[in-house]
């Protein structure tokens, strides 16, 4: 048995030989879990449990999987959810990951790789947290702040900003000053490593720059290298 007892995990998952295999797998693991079987309560069960990490289905009664992660995600949580689902389409992909999952499995799957994808996203998570993520930035006259998602230009409101876009300066900070592919991004930030698709990365690059660029047509800091991908420069 691993010394996983402390970690706690959540399954959402409706599919009775599913559940009773992942539970008793992940138990057998060390690792302390609870159940959903309709997306209804699922929200009220991280608030009472708050898990490490989620597996969660997309398809279920009452709430689908996608809302949840949605809802979970602006509430702040940053837990490594993967997602579970009989489907195997780019765009569901996409979208779960755009919501911000950090994994997507599709069923048939194999136990091994998925104890080995929790495992790898734990230990990523324990990092991030070790590490000690820059909470507050500044780039010229305007203030980031990522603790509480928003950013503030002279005179303005603060702008909100999303679980993905906070995931998105954090990652490009590590790499102040270096260029950056699109795939790269779609690989750190989405954790999405075999898509072509990476329109989804200039559209969020595209509204990111709105909210941190003074002028987002004549951008300063968060600049486009064409043919190579995106930098982030600093004064």
């Amino acid at each position: 048995m691993s010394n996983n007892h402390q970690k706690k995990i959540i399954i959402v998952e409706d599919e009775p030989s599913l559940i009773f295999t992942l539970q008793d797998t992940l138990e057998n693991e060390g690792y302390e879990v609870h159940v959903v079987k309709e997306g209804t309560t699922a929200v009220d069960k991280v608030k009472e449990v708050e898990p490490d990490l989620m597996l969660l289905d997309l398809m279920l009664p009452g709430k689908s999987g996608y809302d949840i992660c949605n809802e979970i995600r602006g509430l702040k949580y940053t837990f490594p959810i993967i997602m579970l689902t009989a489907r195997d389409q780019e765009i569901d992909k996409v979208t779960g990951l755009n919501l911000g999952a950090d994994d997507y499995m599709t069923k048939p799957f194999g136990v091994k790789e998925l104890l080995a994808r929790i495992n790898a996203r734990l230990r990523r998570a324990d990092t991030y947290t070790k590490a000690g993520p820059i909470d507050k930035l500044t780039l010229g006259p305007v203030d980031i702040n990522l603790k509480e998602s928003y950013v503030k230009k002279p005179d303005k409101d603060p702008i909100q900003l999303t679980t993905r876009e906070v995931e998105l300066i954090r990652f490009l900070v590590t790499r102040t000053n270096e260029p950056i592919s699109r795939d790269e991004l779609l690989e750190k930030v989405w954790r999405y490593e075999h898509s072509t698709n990476t329109r989804t990365v200039d559209v969020h690059i595209s509204k990111l720059r709105a909210k941190i660029e003074i002028s987002p047509d004549d951008p300063k800091y968060l600049v486009t290298l064409h043919g190579v991908g995106y930098m982030l420069k600093s004064d």
